[in-house]
């Protein structure tokens, strides 16, 4: 089986943890490049994190560290949801930086996605910075873009601001670049990651599962995204999901553009599902997901970890 060639654009974070282990340890899944944008917490933490996960997972991928803060607004973070190092709960051991490129995020995410047979689809999970300056910097490297599938946006309400999520609140100008590019592109947000819960009974499961799964347990218990009792939302393990079991989303082809000038409304995905500004579909967004599917697939997904 060929393997499909993907860069992780990511800002670890809890839930970036979890869908890191999946993709890193899929069978159908060739993760050519991690590259590190500010967002759950600052850029530094983020590219340790990485490295962590990298040394407990026992895989050689390249980092590459990216933007250190958004395109043009001032920098946030969620370490209210995710800890101050965004990755509390477990005791990681101190990694080694060998794994780290000299080159920035951008530069090596072109050499990459260039130098690739296949064309490569980009998987960003952290806001679009890294993307939305790769696609301005060098605007011939589309041509071996297969599609980039993000982890962003709502088509109802925010979890960041009133109508914003976060990864597009963080740098909603990238992400407008990114909607804007002509490129494929499937957004995954807030709709399907709301049901993509994990629940107690199966948080216990996880920490007899194997390595992986207690280190994710002992992560949990310090993730605020949802609660140990009423669900923990697995939103960027929506992306990875959507890469290797797509029938379980229901998906529409629609136009999605991004608000940058609304005082109370900056950051919104303006997901057009009725066509009221009659403009052609730019994306294919996710509305729905099957939450017993999800269940099953994470947990299914996790059992090939070490």
């Amino acid at each position: 089986m060929t393997k499909r060639p993907i860069i992780i654009d990511t800002d670890p974070g809890i839930d970036d943890a979890v869908a890191l282990a999946i993709a890193l340890y899929s069978e159908e899944l060739d993760v050519r490049l991690i590259t590190t944008v500010a967002g759950n917490v600052g850029l530094d933490k983020v590219t340790i994190n990485a490295l962590r996960l990298l040394q407990f997972f026992n895989k050689r991928v390249p980092v590459a560290l990216g933007a250190e803060r958004p395109l043009i607004k001032e920098p946030i973070d969620a370490s209210d949801i995710h800890g101050s190092t965004g990755m509390d709960g477990y005791d990681f051991e101190e990694p080694t930086e060998d794994l780290v490129l000299k080159e920035h995020a951008v530069n090596a995410m072109y050499r990459v996605i260039m130098a690739s047979e296949k064309p490569i689809t980009i998987v960003p999970i952290g806001p679009l910075t890294n993307i939305a300056l790769l696609l301005k910097l060098y605007p011939g490297v589309k041509e071996n873009i297969a599609e980039i599938v993000l982890m962003g946006g709502s088509t109802t309400r925010g979890n960041a601001g009133v109508m914003a999520e976060f990864n597009i609140f963080a740098d909603p100008e990238a992400a407008k670049i990114v909607f804007q590019s002509g490129l494929p592109i499937v957004m995954v947000g807030l709709d399907v990651g709301l049901k993509a819960l994990v629940y107690p009974e199966d948080s216990e499961q996880l920490k007899d599962m194997n390595q992986t799964g207690k280190m994710i347990y002992q992560l949990f218990q310090k993730y605020r995204g949802g609660s140990m009792k009423t669900g923990l939302k697995m939103y960027d393990s929506c992306a990875i999901a959507y890469l290797l079991q797509p029938e379980m989303f229901q998906v529409v082809d629609t136009f999605v553009d991004v608000e940058l000038s609304g005082s109370l409304t900056t950051g919104c995905t303006i997901v057009d599902l009725k066509n009221y500004l009659g403009k052609p579909s730019n994306a294919k967004v996710c509305v729905d997901i099957d939450p017993q599917m999800f269940k099953q697939w994470f947990m299914e997904s996790l059992k090939k970890c070490n």
